[in-house]
């Protein structure tokens, strides 16, 4: 009986240890695992750009969008470097090539009221949309017009050259009253009006060379800068004294028109006069000095040129006492 108790009392003892040291176990197992963390992962989308790449957590799945095409893939897998901060926000966007490659229009108001493109011309295209505007400037070289576009009312620089314009209109610098500059090189032009310039409040520089102009019209006196070279002029295309009330004129080119004399009297703000390749044959004492006058000095004018006429310059010398310079030209 005595050794069945004992049997019994140590059966007891061991059940006790083993049940003591599997829950020490158990509980070391728990404690190891819990300090382990959990990782999950994140699924970063690429429609999401303000989310810094350092806030995010590793590690992370980059998926694109499933929508996109094949240029936005391989853009979006290139992810940028972790010393970036964040994504732009704004979408990315591409400007078609016929708007990137068309000037910006300043907004020039005309009569008409029609904004940034200028007033229609016949076509119903706008001036500035057919030509190029540019602040106040007006560009329309090389367009094959046929006639003056309507210009906006603000326009001070017009250049219409290499064009097929063969008559300027009386009304086609109406109301243009901040207009400086005209440049109609190298066009048709045989005809123009006789008010076509006149009421110009502001022109200072008036260039027709390389047309077919027969009669110069009435220029406004506030003219700096004439070039109507290469015209067809001719005896008569000059009217007596076109140039005399112009004070403020300074250079004045008449070259290859058949003139057969220098238009005359010539204002004393003149610097420059180009008459060459013309048909003058003979010149006046008094054409630039005062036969009256000895002490009279005409300092302005310093640059003559009448090469290619047929004129002895030699044969009127008193002609070029009151000049700081000779003219140029044939001496023998």
């Amino acid at each position: 009986m005595k050794l069945e108790g004992k049997n019994t009392n140590n059966k007891r003892k061991e059940s006790r240890m083993k049940t003591f040291i599997n829950i020490f176990l158990g509980f070391f197992i728990f404690e190891a695992v819990g300090a382990v963390p959990i990782t999950d992962t994140v699924i970063y989308d690429s429609e999401f750009y303000d989310v810094s790449l350092g806030e995010l957590p590793h590690p992370f799945v980059y998926v694109e969008n499933e929508q996109s095409d094949q240029s936005e893939a391989e853009i979006g897998t290139a992810l940028p470097s972790i010393n970036q901060e964040s994504y732009s926000s704004a979408p990315l966007t591409e400007e078609p090539e016929e708007e990137a490659s068309m000037p910006k229009l300043i907004d020039v108001s005309s009569a008409q009221g029609s904004g940034v493109l200028g007033p229609q011309i016949q076509d119903g295209l706008p001036t500035c949309l057919l030509c190029t505007c540019l602040g106040t400037t007006v560009y329309c070289d090389d367009h094959e017009l046929d006639a003056v576009p309507p210009l906006p009312k603000k326009t001070m620089y017009f250049y219409s050259r290499y064009n097929r314009i063969k008559k300027i209109n009386k009304n086609d610098f109406a109301n243009l009253n901040n207009l400086k500059r005209i440049d109609l090189t190298a066009n048709f032009i045989s005809e123009i009006h006789e008010d076509a310039f006149r009421r110009l409040p502001q022109l200072e520089e008036l260039v027709l060379r390389d047309n077919r102009i027969r009669q110069l019209p009435e220029l406004p006196a506030t003219l700096t800068f004439i070039d109507i070279s290469n015209n067809r002029l001719g005896r008569n295309g000059i009217r007596n004294e076109a140039f005399k009330d112009l004070h403020e004129l300074q250079h004045l080119y008449i070259t290859d028109n058949s003139l057969d004399h220098i238009p005359l009297p010539l204002p004393e703000s003149l610097q420059a006069l180009h008459l060459q390749n013309n048909n003058i044959q003979e010149m006046h004492e008094d054409t630039f000095c005062k036969m009256k006058d000895f002490t009279y000095v005409r300092r302005a004018l310093e640059d003559i040129r009448l090469d290619g006429n047929p004129i002895n310059l030699s044969k009127t010398p008193y002609a070029y006492m009151c000049l700081p310079r000779l003219p140029v030209g044939n001496l023998i």
